[in-house]
C-alpha cells in the first residue's frame, strides 16, 4: 500500500488518514494539520481500483458495498496499520482514525472488527448499510461523526443509522450537520474543537 509518514513528535498520538473515492494518502494532510499539528500522520492509499479511482473496498454501487471484499480489506489494512507502528514505533491505541466518505466506511470496518483496539475517529460523511448484531463494546470510544443533511450519497436515515451503530455499543459520540456530502472548514474546526 502507498503511505506517507511524517513524524512531528515522539511518542504523539498519530492520525491515521483514510481518503475518500479518487483520493490519495496526501488528500487529509491539512485537515491533520488543522487538527491538531504535533500529532504524528500515516496517510495511506486504498489500493482498489473504481473506474482508474483509488478506494479501500470494492462496491457494486453506489451503497451496495461488495462485504466480503470489505471484510478482507478491513483487515489488510488493519495489519498494515499495524506493521507501520511496528516500524515506526507507534501504539495502535495512540492512533486516531480520520476519514471521509470512502475512508470513514472502512474505518467503521475496522474498529467494529477491533473494537478492543481504536479508540478515537473523527469520520466525515460515513456510510455503513448493515445491520450489525454483533454488540462490540465501545464505551471507552470517543467518535466524531460529521453528517450530511441533503447528501445525494448518504440518505439522512443512513446517517443515523451510523450514529446509532455507535451509541448502541456505548460509544461517547458526537454529531455535526454540514450541507451535502462535504467536509467544510467550519465541521472540521468542530472536530479540532472535540478532538482537543
Amino acid at each position: 500500500m502507498k503511505y506517507i509518514y511524517n513524524e512531528k513528535k515522539k511518542g504523539a498520538p498519530v492520525f491515521v488518514l483514510l481518503h475518500g473515492t479518487g483520493g490519495t494518502e496526501t488528500d487529509l494532510v491539512s485537515l491533520a494539520e488543522l487538527l491538531n499539528p504535533e500529532y504524528n500522520v500515516l496517510g495511506i492509499r486504498g489500493n482498489v481500483q473504481e473506474n482508474g479511482m483509488n478506494r479501500f473496498f470494492k462496491r457494486h454501487g453506489e451503497g451496495q458495498y461488495d462485504w466480503e471484499d470489505l471484510e478482507f480489506r478491513g483487515n489488510e489494512l488493519y495489519e498494515f496499520i499495524e506493521e507501520k507502528a511496528k516500524e515506526y514505533d507507534f501504539k495502535m491505541e495512540d492512533t486516531v482514525l480520520v476519514g471521509f466518505s470512502n475512508g470513514s466506511n472502512i474505518a467503521i470496518q475496522m474498529m467494529l472488527k477491533q473494537p478492543e483496539t481504536f479508540k478515537k475517529a473523527a469520520l466525515f460523511a460515513p456510510l455503513y448499510p448493515a445491520d450489525v448484531a454483533e454488540k462490540q463494546d465501545f464505551s471507552d470510544v470517543d467518535v466524531f461523526l460529521s453528517l450530511g443533511e441533503g447528501d445525494p450519497i448518504v440518505p439522512e436515515s443512513e446517517s443515523k443509522r451510523v450514529i446509532s451503530l455507535f451509541k448502541e455499543r456505548g460509544a461517547n459520540v458526537t454529531t455535526a450537520w454540514v450541507n451535502g456530502h462535504s467536509l467544510t472548514q467550519e465541521v472540521a474546526m468542530q472536530a479540532k474543537n472535540w478532538l482537543n
